[in-house]
């Protein structure tokens, strides 16, 4: 499969992407400059495709570990070629597996955080991609919101957080099988294409073994709010800095 390799000003990082298959959108950005990771955290990244989260979050914290799981075998190999373009093999991780069966990968309560950006659509919703990259991205082929959520709970320690940017659409579902694992919602973040416009997807933060009580946080607008405009508003292109103010 052709590859492209890209550039990302944050961290100066370099990511090799197939041409035609996943390539990485905004929402891992968004995910990455959303989770409270504190200081020497062990994170796992559920579904971690070409690596762009741990790496991300590699390059903004001293995270001494941080894992990516994969179960695509070609696009696994990509994440491990990632880690090491970027130098940094000496915290990311990458391993190939399933989410489905976890507790043969990673032992319970290895993770401080755990972070995904999981297939949003559910197998018999709308068309799914020739590309068996991009299908399995986008569409839960390969285990469904709650395998996710499962996962997340198996490997988190007691008041570790679980961190997701999923469809404003399957918010309550996304809050009810949270709340079912042991993970009580506690930040919430809607993210708006425009002012004006429905929200399209939301950024959400758990903690296993947390209290009731959730903060909403202030909206989030990705595109400055002119007709039809795609230019980024200031506070996504500082996401994109490595330092943001």
């Amino acid at each position: 499969m052709k590859e492209t390799l890209d550039n990302l000003s944050i961290g100066n990082l370099q990511l090799l992407q197939a041409e035609n298959g996943y390539r990485y959108s905004l929402d891992p950005i968004l995910l990455a400059r959303f989770v409270d990771l504190k200081k020497g955290s062990r994170v796992v990244d559920l579904g971690t495709g070409c690596g762009i989260l741990p790496l991300l979050l590699a390059r903004l914290s001293d995270s001494p570990s941080l894992i990516g799981l994969e179960l695509q075998p070609e696009l696994a190999a990509r994440a491990v070629r990632n880690v090491e373009l970027n130098g940094l093999s000496d915290r990311v991780r990458i391993l190939r597996g399933d989410i489905r069966n976890i507790k043969d990968i990673l032992s319970v309560g290895c993770a401080d955080l755990v972070v995904s950006n999981p297939p949003y659509r559910q197998p018999d919703s709308g068309r799914i991609s020739p590309s068996d990259e991009r299908a399995a991205a986008r569409h839960e082929l390969a285990g469904g919101l709650a395998d996710f959520i499962a996962a997340a709970s198996w490997l988190l320690k007691n008041g570790g957080n679980f961190a997701v940017v999923y469809l404003v659409e399957r918010l309550s579902e996304l809050m009810t099988v949270m709340v079912g694992a042991g993970i009580e919602p506690k930040r919430l973040r809607m993210v708006y294409p425009h002012q004006g416009e429905v929200a399209k997807m939301v950024l959400l933060e758990g903690r296993k073994g947390g209290h009731p009580g959730l903060q909403v946080e202030k909206p989030l607008y990705v595109y400055k709010n002119s007709v039809g405009g795609r230019d980024y508003t200031d506070e996504i292109l500082q996401m994109y800095e490595e330092h943001p103010a």
